[in-house]
């Protein structure tokens, strides 16, 4: 149960984050605002880390090096999101970016990509996406 709540949490943040990054990006700029979003982010877990951390730094050199590109994403991510926000509204570009999310899952769940378990992706998580796709399809269909 705490996994299906911090899911929902995590999904509020992102929702609310994407916005807000990108109405500060409309006053300061695109490149600007993410450094602001960012450093916070940099500097809050910092603190985190020294306040709550009990992990070893020192391992960092025994991990996959693929695995050190998250922070890479990150940027990508933060950018992308305030770009389709701009471009779209919040609701459909979240839901753009919710199917892009499990599509890519899926298939990390498939092959068992980046060290996961495979996972069977059958025909009813094909159905399911198709649905998603069409809801958002509904939801940006303007009636004339």
């Amino acid at each position: 149960m705490a996994g299906v709540i911090f899911s929902i949490l995590a999904g509020m943040a992102m929702s609310i984050q994407g916005v807000m990054n990108t109405r500060l990006s409309e006053k300061i700029g695109l490149y600007e605002s993410n450094l602001f979003v960012q450093g916070t982010a940099f500097l809050l877990s910092l603190v985190a880390a020294l306040l709550l951390g009990q992990g070893n730094f020192g391992a960092i050199g025994e991990v996959n090096r693929v695995y050190l590109f998250g922070g890479v994403l990150g940027l990508a991510i933060t950018i992308t999101v305030m770009l389709g926000i701009r471009s779209l509204s919040p609701t459909v570009a979240i839901s753009i970016i919710l199917i892009s999310q499990l599509l890519v899952a899926a298939l990390i769940d498939a092959f068992g990509l980046l060290g996961s378990e495979k996972v069977p992706f059958g025909w009813a998580k094909f159905l399911g996406l198709g649905l998603m796709i069409a809801g958002v399809l509904l939801f940006k269909w303007e009636r004339s």
